[in-house]
């Protein structure tokens, strides 16, 4: 039996999708429901806050990244065992790249393909009867997307509530859920976004406040009526990034936690062994290793630790002589010269590629990315496409003399030029690779 799945969706960022999602979540396995929460578009933070929520790992759902056979098999894993699927949108629900039709990177692709309707969440803060039009622009700006309910978010009284309600249901929307003000329930960030599930102080306390307002401020029943069985299509993993060796040394602590839930996942399946190690607690990857991978965070929060992690950086060093290693954005910048943290102070990091990035600075480097490989690595083989995205805001001052391991492209296709770095078995790219691509 398949399980049902609602998308929980917003104007904008902002507007407590997550919040909601979380709250959802937590308390519909609080009824002893199997729930996987999903996440549409490139986000790598929210499913940590997901699978802590359920108990299930989290999955990312692309339209734009991901072929539709990748897709429909991520889907369909992700029904398989599960009760109900909460898929968390991305920005707001429309929100995407122009391009090929269904193929965005919003959430609204998803709705459509698959038939799944939206629970939409609106900030009503400083507007009353107004969100009644908001509501009905969502209602009938893509005809197959089936805007299902709405939760009233941050209301600041019971006739402002009463308001909102009558105004939204007058067009025939049910109201769900109204949640008043409660800046206790504010999720924390940082530059990237929300602070990583695993840095949350009192994680789980945390979680179950949201759940406490969810089962307060949300009928779940209606919420659960809402929900629609998932029924994806035939697909297949031909797509998905293969795992780089048999036994992959993966970076991970506090540093370094961007790894997509559906890349490790895929790794595993094909028979693969993670082998995590920690560099801020100064270890090096296992020996027995064929490859090494040093996925993003947040290094230049760690930047000292790291430099004088002299276990880490020796046994890096001798690694990289016979095996491949390859970084991803922080892990990327870990791999060069040195970092300078915010404060405008330099750290030396593994110099087993020659560019220097910096903080001191910030630039935001924000979107999806398409990638020809120029040279075999850790990713693929020579001329493999790879669709990934791009989000840090670390600036290269020094870019070495490394040969490039990828010409790259935005989302819609426009030349970025040659991009990342490779010296002997050592490559690294500021993208996160996503999935093959495919049509």
């Amino acid at each position: 039996m398949t399980a049902r799945a609602i998308i929980i969706g917003a104007p904008r960022s902002g507007s407590g999708k997550t919040s909601v999602t979380i709250g959802l979540l937590r308390a519909l396995a609080r009824r002893g429901l199997r729930v996987r929460g999903a996440k549409s578009g490139p986000d790598y933070i929210d499913p940590g806050f997901h699978e802590a929520a359920t108990g299930l790992a989290g999955v990312n759902l692309d339209s734009w990244a991901m072929a539709r056979s990748l897709l429909n098999g991520l889907v369909r894993r992700a029904a398989e065992d599960a009760d109900i699927v909460v898929l968390e949108s991305a920005m707001g629900l429309f929100d995407g790249i122009p391009g090929t039709p269904g193929r965005s990177g919003a959430a609204s692709d998803l709705a459509a393909l698959y038939g799944v309707p939206t629970l939409l969440v609106l900030d009503v803060s400083g507007q009353s009867t107004t969100v009644a039009a908001v509501a009905k622009g969502f209602a009938t700006y893509r005809p197959e997307v089936r805007i299902a309910g709405v939760v009233l978010n941050r209301l600041g009284s019971e006739r402002h509530r009463r308001l909102c309600a009558e105004a939204i249901e007058a067009l025939g929307l049910p109201v769900v859920g109204a949640i008043e003000r409660d800046p206790t329930l504010t999720m924390p960030e940082r530059h990237l976004g929300l602070v990583q599930a695993g840095e949350h102080d009192d994680l789980m306390a945390f979680i179950d406040r949201m759940a406490d307002m969810a089962e307060r401020s949300i009928d779940l029943d209606a919420v659960l009526e809402l929900a629609t069985p998932l029924t994806p299509h035939d697909g297949n993993f031909t797509c998905a990034l293969p795992p780089p060796g048999q036994r992959i040394a993966l970076a991970q602590d506090r540093a370094f936690t961007f790894l997509y839930p559906h890349v490790a996942r895929r790794w595993r399946d094909e028979g693969a062994e993670i082998v995590p190690f920690s560099p801020l607690a100064d270890q090096a990857p296992r020996p027995d290793c064929d490859v090494c991978w040093l996925p993003g965070g947040y290094p230049e929060l760690h930047a000292g630790t790291l430099a004088s992690a002299g276990k880490f950086r020796a046994g890096m060093a001798v690694f990289a002589k016979e095996k491949p290693v390859h970084g991803e954005c922080g892990g990327y910048m870990v791999l060069g010269e040195a970092i300078e943290d915010a404060d405008g102070v330099t750290h030396r990091m593994l110099a087993l590629l020659g560019h220097t990035t910096s903080f001191a600075k910030r630039k935001m480097n924000l979107g999806y990315r398409q990638a020809r490989l120029l040279a075999d690595c850790a990713l693929g083989s020579t001329g493999d496409h790879i669709r990934g995205h791009e989000f840090h805001y670390a600036r290269v001052t020094d870019p070495g003399n490394d040969s490039p391991i990828a010409d790259l492209a935005d989302g819609q296709g426009t030349p970025l030029g040659p991009s990342g770095g490779r010296r002997g078995h050592v490559s690294g790219t500021f993208f996160h690779a996503i999935a093959r691509a495919g049509a």
